[in-house]
């Protein structure tokens, strides 16, 4: 059994996943790859996703430390950045291969 955060998987698999699986973490996760986004910035990278669902995988993100959430309070309005931490930064290459088998798949499977 291999505990992170907290949470019990049964092999490293399933840990990974449990982190960055799902519709939108990788997504999120593709674009701050980039650098430091702000939320709208997100939201308008990711116009499909619901405001709701990104506030919920962001805040699942920054649970598990994957990403930080930088709130900057000095004046209205209230702005909001958010980056890969550290940890993050080491799911690049895993990030960078789902999308570069996603281009191949385009490239060479779809009809």
């Amino acid at each position: 059994m291999n505990k992170f955060k907290g949470k019990e998987y049964p092999c490293c698999t399933s840990l990974t996943m449990g982190v960055i699986g799902g519709k939108w973490k990788t997504v999120i996760l593709f674009y701050l790859i980039e650098g430091t986004l702000r939320y709208n910035e997100l939201r308008k990278k990711m116009p499909n996703v619901t405001e709701r669902t990104l506030s919920l995988q962001l805040k699942k993100l920054e649970e598990d430390e994957i990403i930080k959430r930088k709130v900057y309070r000095s004046k209205p309005p209230l702005k909001v950045e958010y980056s890969l931490t550290e940890l993050g930064k080491t799911l690049i290459p895993v990030i960078q291969s789902i999308a570069n088998w996603g281009v191949f798949a385009v490239e060479n499977y779809s009809k």
